[in-house]
């Protein structure tokens, strides 16, 4: 008898010793295990947490799935389950939060079903999701979606599965990436249909391909830094060259760089020496190419590029009685001849037309005297060639081309818009639109309704000097410069029939901006000049 009661002693003291070892951690402390949280019900590896206000820091380190029911909390912040990584099945459903924000799942190295559904999300975070590349399953049904951030899925390679059902997708360019990854991922998407645009409204976005797009997306960006100061820049093609002037007051030159198709960007061509010069406008007239220079003092001049001797030879002078203080020039052609104007703002000056005569220019027009115009725009009304002058003593006027009389006439003025810079025009689906810049006070957008300009949008204005409307394919675009803030880029919205916020760019005090259409495919680039003084 005495080896059994022995035997039941040495099991007594062996299961003591193991006790300890469980109860008792490497300083000598006790260790217990956590509790279920407030608001949660715990089962041996399963919580439900409903109606917490936000998510619980402990769980029972034996929990692998978890699941919210109607939670007060806003979002899915960063960070929010690191402290419970051996989740295998996390799920929200009935709550009421609209954002999930980067990182929020970070510390789920075993997350393999994800489910987040009849919430109210309205936006996710780029890099939401990112760290879980044992997800199998993910679903994001029935929330107020309308679309997901690019390359939200990326680096979820083992994904099987992903739910997007009970949502308004909007199928446009924002959303092409995801019907991209549809086509190369090996997870499979259950039917959903788009809610909009209209070209896509109602159709399975699984039938949808890459091509079924239309996308022209224009991010604008620093392409190439020139290390000079300019108040005006020029783009244009002299037979296959294509270059860009600049008009360079304080060193007094318009300086010439060319394409180069090698390098990929643009290297210094020629110079003009001038005089406090503020435009260098070029002009092709039967393949020969003139660049009118503009300055302030020592009146203007015209230059012809002598292919032959590579250079350009000065061939006239500009009337200095009507040309006191140039401000801007354009160009255009009214039944095959060639003119141009330019805007005069001194308070002697005139704004003045001259026109080609096959030898020379000469003074053809001149349209006011004492009226200081800042700025001319050359505009296609109803088949009718205008001109539509802004000035500092008065509201801008619109000219009219008549025929008979082979000169311009006073049509009508822009009604509310004194102290106008700028006027630059553009068009949307066949309806003429202008931008006007004003210095302080409001830019506007404008439509010419048949008769006159009515106002269709406003933009507060601090020390703006451009406000130019930039056309990409089917893409309208409007940049406004600032003296005193950064450059704003605007996109026309169709639907809406204004322009809405698209870019931020770190410009200041950009004088003048010019655009390159280059290439015959869908790949476009843009050259984008910032040209502070």
């Amino acid at each position: 008898m005495g080896y059994p009661g022995k035997r039941w002693g040495e099991g007594w003291t062996l299961l003591v010793c193991v006790a300890a070892v469980c109860l008792i951690s490497a300083d000598g402390r006790r260790l217990r295990q956590p509790r279920c949280p407030i608001g949660c019900s715990c089962t041996k590896d399963n919580a439900l947490c409903e109606n917490v206000r936000s998510v619980p820091h402990t769980f029972p380190t034996d929990v692998v799935s978890l699941s919210f029911v109607k939670s007060g909390f806003n979002e899915i912040s960063a960070g929010s389950f690191v402290h419970t990584p051996a989740l295998q099945l996390l799920l929200f459903t009935a709550n009421s939060f609209d954002f999930i924000d980067e990182d929020a799942f970070l510390g789920l190295p075993h997350l393999e079903y994800l489910f987040i559904e009849n919430n109210r999300i309205e936006s996710i975070s780029p890099f939401a999701f990112r760290g879980l590349k044992t997800l199998i399953h993910l679903s994001l049904a029935y929330n107020n979606l309308e679309t997901l951030p690019k390359d939200v899925f990326k680096g979820m390679e083992a994904l099987t599965k992903v739910d997007l059902r009970g949502n308004n997708l909007v199928c446009d360019c924002k959303l092409k990436w995801l019907v991209e990854w549809m086509h190369q991922t090996n997870a499979t998407l259950d039917q959903i249909h788009c809610s909009g645009p209209p070209s896509h409204q109602g159709r399975k976005i699984n039938d949808l391909l890459p091509h079924s797009f239309d996308c022209i997306t224009a991010e604008f960006a620093s392409y190439q830094s020139l290390k000079f100061e300019s108040i005006s820049v020029e783009a244009f093609t002299f037979g296959i060259d294509e270059l860009v002037v600049f008009a360079q007051p304080f060193a007094g030159t318009c300086s010439f760089l060319e394409w180069d198709h090698v390098e990929m960007n643009f290297r210094t061509f020629d110079t003009i020496e001038s005089t406090s010069t503020v435009v260098c406008k070029p002009m092709v007239i039967n393949n020969h190419l003139f660049i009118i220079v503009a300055q302030l003092f020592g009146g203007s001049h015209i230059y012809k590029r002598d292919v032959s001797a590579n250079k350009f030879i000065k061939i006239q002078d500009i009337d200095i009685l009507k040309i006191r203080k140039p401000n801007d020039i354009e160009t255009f052609v009214i039944d095959g001849e060639s003119f141009f104007i330019i805007a005069d703002s001194s308070k002697a000056g005139s704004t003045t037309v001259y026109k080609w005569n096959g030898n020379g220019f000469y003074s053809h027009q001149s349209l006011h005297p004492w009226y200081r115009d800042t700025d001319v725009e050359y505009v296609d009304i109803s088949g009718k060639p205008h001109l539509i002058l802004s000035s500092s003593s008065q509201r801008p006027v619109v000219y009219q081309w008549n025929r008979g009389m082979k000169g311009f006439q006073r049509r009508t003025d822009i009604p509310d818009m004194e102290d106008v810079f700028s006027v630059k025009h553009f068009r949307v689906k066949g309806e003429l639109f202008i931008c006007l810049t004003r210095f302080i006070g409001d830019s506007k957008v404008m439509r010419w309704d048949g008769a006159m300009f009515k106002e269709v949008q406003t933009f507060p204005s601090r020390g703006s000097m451009v406000f130019q409307p930039v056309a990409i394919g089917n893409w309208q675009y409007a940049i406004l410069g600032s003296d005193y803030s950064l450059t704003q880029v605007y996109q026309w919205d169709t639907k809406r029939g204004h322009f809405v916020s698209s870019q931020e760019l770190n410009i200041q005090a950009p004088r003048g901006l010019h655009w390159l259409f280059k290439g015959k495919t869908q790949i476009y680039e843009h050259l984008l000049i910032d040209l502070s003084n």
